[in-house]
């Protein structure tokens, strides 16, 4: 029983981890729209009154920069933009969208005070930059840019991978950004997405909750649940078969043991022990012998599911209440399974029992 539960949890654990690396809980924050049309603007305290919200595991904005166009030269007509955008960022983007350094680090100090740029994975192939370093450098709005990172794709948000991104202060001082986030993207704590979606847009800003839009979270997260619950069913089922097949085998062997005991049962009762005793008797041993079967059928099934998520590179889990499962469950199925051969030996006569020495 231990090693089937403990294969379905890990197939489980493994199947969870892969849906989690969608971004089940990744939630994004933007202006909502007026009834006329026109955007919102998202308070610049948005972003650290989100990060101080409980069940809140990270945050980080992106600044739209309007009307700037990113090339390998000057001499590039401006009409020719290979559809980049511009966004100013904090650098701690790529740790929250889920996505990584291709070549290169992110914007950091230095980028507060520098023209530093890291490109979107498209926005590198459409510059045909592949190198980052004090000599590649990319033209936005009339100044050099120094390429100091390329990112790889980001697959939970994929206009990422065409925008170069920019610090915020040198946003601000060199193209006149406002601190007003365009997106802020939030990580959760895995249990608790849908309690802090709820509380996301009256955080973001207080006055004007309405004006704030928030994504609810992906199918991904409806598949986790499901996919959970499957697994939950699953595991009970095989559970039951498990404990049900085991119940069967030890029933048979007492039955065994008992036409094997019949001059024992009656040389016992012929000393004086009453059915009570015989049935008692047979009943300790099954259930004695159930629960040493269950401590070590925990033994070989952690072993067992160990060796099986060492070869198929998943997760090793087994369930904490296995751990105490597996012999209670010994012992209680052993002492209902034993009910029956216990009751028969009480049943032998001790004349017919005798006949068997």
């Amino acid at each position: 029983m231990v090693a089937v539960v403990g294969v379905s949890a890990s197939a489980q654990a493994n199947l969870l981890a892969e849906i989690d690396a969608l971004g089940t809980n990744l939630l994004t924050v933007s202006p909502g729209q007026t009834f006329l049309g026109a955007n919102e603007v998202l308070p610049d305290s948005a972003v650290p009154m989100i990060g101080h919200m409980l069940n809140v595991q990270s945050d980080a904005a992106t600044y739209q920069v309007s009307g700037i166009g990113v090339y390998r030269s000057p001499l590039v007509p401006t009409a020719e933009t290979g559809g980049i955008g511009v966004d100013a960022a904090g650098g701690n983007l790529p740790e929250v969208v889920g996505t990584s350094l291709a070549s290169g680090h992110f914007l950091d100090g230095l980028s507060r005070r520098f023209p530093e740029a890291v490109l979107g994975a498209q926005a590198a192939q459409v510059l045909q930059i592949n190198q980052v370093g004090g000599h590649v450098l990319v033209y936005l709005g009339n100044t050099w840019f120094q390429v100091i990172g390329i990112l790889k794709p980001a697959l939970l948000d994929s206009s990422l991978d065409s925008t170069v991104f920019i610090s915020l202060p040198v946003a601000e001082r060199m193209f006149n950004v406002k601190p007003n986030p365009s997106e802020i993207y939030v990580r959760a704590n895995q249990n608790d997405v849908v309690g802090v979606s709820n509380l996301l847009a009256a955080t973001a800003d207080p006055q004007n909750a309405d004006g704030v839009q928030v994504s609810r979270p992906s199918d991904a997260l409806e598949a986790r649940a499901a996919a959970k619950g499957q697994f939950t069913t699953l595991l009970l089922g095989l559970g039951a078969v498990a404990l049900l097949v085991g119940a069967i085998g030890i029933a048979n062997i007492m039955v065994i043991s008992v036409l094997e005991r019949r001059g024992e049962i009656g040389l016992r009762r012929a000393l004086g022990a009453t059915r009570r005793h015989i049935a008692a008797q047979f009943l300790a041993e099954s259930a004695l012998l159930a629960a040493l079967g269950g401590i070590a059928g925990l033994a070989l099934g952690a072993a067992a599911t160990e060796i099986y998520a060492l070869t198929r590179n998943e997760p090793f889990v087994v369930p904490a209440y296995a751990l105490v499962a597996a012999p209670l469950a010994g012992f209680i199925i052993g002492a209902i399974a034993g009910l029956y051969p216990a009751v028969r030996a009480a049943r032998l006569s001790p004349t017919e029992a005798l006949r068997a020495i």
